[in-house]
């Protein structure tokens, strides 16, 4: 796997072949059954590079539906919301509507590793925007969704992202890249 400096902003996301990273009402069922390599696919080794994981309150929904245990409860979590109330609490996260433009860099100060942005698009899109992310890593699912939320939405800006590695876990293809 291609070197992941500590504090990056690193996006790791799984796509399908045709753009999407989720179905339209959010669920990523479609990647339950997709053949690996036989193990987690890289994801640990990854996950060890990680000090603070980010992701959208729409992500961190569907987060939750996998799993009764919050998978990412060992490092700092935040998620970003446009509707922030005091009365929003959740163990293991911290919501905000924090510009990124301020949020970010204070992240990559304190985190000790890279800072993950999980998703979704719309989050993806923001971060392009503010150029705010400094690679990628996305996992191709060999499927093609035909609809869904797709990874860079319509309105995102145009980008070039310069190719660092391929990777193959058995039929997912992993493309590593700078931004």
């Amino acid at each position: 796997m291609n070197v992941i400096k500590s504090n990056e902003v690193v996006l790791y996301i799984a796509m399908s072949l045709d753009g999407y990273i989720a179905l339209p009402d959010g669920s990523v069922d479609w990647l339950h059954d997709v053949k690996g390599d036989g193990g987690d696919n890289g994801y640990a080794d990854f996950y060890d590079t990680v000090g603070t994981v980010l992701m959208g309150r729409l992500t961190y929904e569907e987060v939750l539906k996998l799993s009764e245990d919050f998978p990412y409860a060992r490092k700092p979590c935040y998620v970003l919301t446009r509707s922030l109330t005091e009365h929003q609490q959740a163990p293991h996260v911290t919501f905000t509507d924090e510009a990124l433009t301020e949020l970010v860099p204070r992240l990559q100060e304190q985190s000790e590793g890279a800072v993950w942005l999980v998703g979704g698009g719309q989050l993806v899109q923001a971060f392009m925007r503010e150029g705010l992310l400094e690679k990628a890593i996305i996992a191709i699912i060999p499927k093609v969704l035909g609809q869904g939320i797709p990874l860079f939405p319509e309105g995102t800006l145009p980008s070039t992202f310069e190719p660092k590695e391929i990777e193959r876990r058995g039929d997912i293809v992993l493309l590593h890249y700078d931004i």
